[in-house]
């Protein structure tokens, strides 16, 4: 099986607008073969839905979540280009979605970007002081911390993490599958998760 470089999965990314995950998977499929990864993720609906990714999404919905015991609420915000997508069922099941996974799964921010730049290189330092003196060559030891990196954000990032009803599939695959079916851009806008005895804003 041929080795994935961050490089490549960021070519893969700019090319298509598909999630890191979902670049990273396809490319492992495709044995690290460019055109062969970008078909799957157009025959997966990834690639379409990222050629939508630049138009405007002023509708939508702000979906909310109470979870059992009301002891856990979510407010998230799912965006889409027309009012009519909006009151699809599709688009209503999506955004049911988003809001329960929050509340289970418990993410930090939105998209890898979304990420403060301090966070990212808090991590990459316990990285690093997890690895000292382990004698990797300096290039073998940045390829590392971009792996762990990419499960950080498969932690903490709600796109980048696999569904809680479906592992093999990340929210952001959710999120794409929904724009296919739909044909418009969707986005999620901003969301807020609060437990009981937590200060809301």
């Amino acid at each position: 099986m041929a080795t994935i470089t961050a490089d490549q999965v960021k070519q893969l990314r700019d090319k298509t607008g598909a999630g890191m995950m979902e670049c990273k998977a396809a490319l492992a499929e495709a044995n690290g073969n460019m055109d062969e990864a970008m078909t799957l993720l157009r025959k997966r609906g990834l690639a379409q839905a990222a050629k939508r990714a630049g138009r405007a999404t002023a509708q939508g919905l702000i979906g909310s979540y109470i979870h059992m015991g009301g002891r856990i609420g979510v407010l998230v915000e799912v965006n889409c280009e027309s009012d009519f997508v909006a009151r699809t069922e599709a688009f209503q099941s999506l955004v049911k979605e988003v809001a329960m996974h929050i509340a289970a799964a418990d993410p930090k921010w939105v998209r890898p970007e979304d990420v403060p730049p301090e966070a990212i290189e808090k991590e990459k330092g316990i990285y690093r002081a997890q690895m000292e003196g382990s004698g990797k060559p300096a290039r073998v030891l940045d390829k590392i911390i971009e792996g762990k990196l990419n499960s950080f954000y498969a932690q903490f990032v709600l796109l980048e993490q696999p569904s809680i009803r479906d592992p093999n599939v990340t929210v952001g695959q959710m999120v794409a599958e929904t724009s296919a079916k739909t044909g418009e851009n969707i986005t999620i806008g901003r969301f807020a998760r609060y437990r009981v005895g937590e200060a809301i804003d």
